[in-house]
């Protein structure tokens, strides 16, 4: 995983949320949380006004995707 996370790093950040909120189910998240949950990450170095509704989808469905092999029975 990068030490410094940026908007393009969707893999990384979306396995960092699953570490940080392992309860929390990623598709119940609204778009301006997670812009701030990923901002807020200690490793995220990016211009958080470089976001996009793309970049965010991406980065949900790669936290959705980690959050539903973690929950699966």
């Amino acid at each position: 995983m990068p030490t410094d996370l940026h908007w393009d790093d969707t893999e990384d950040i979306g396995l960092l949320l699953a570490d940080t909120h392992p309860d929390i189910n990623p598709l119940e998240v609204r778009f301006t949380d997670l812009h701030r949950m990923i901002t807020e990450l200690p490793t995220f170095v990016d211009d958080p006004k470089k976001s996009s509704e793309g970049k965010l989808e991406a980065i949900q469905m790669a936290w959705n995707e980690e959050y539903e092999d973690r929950h699966a029975a």
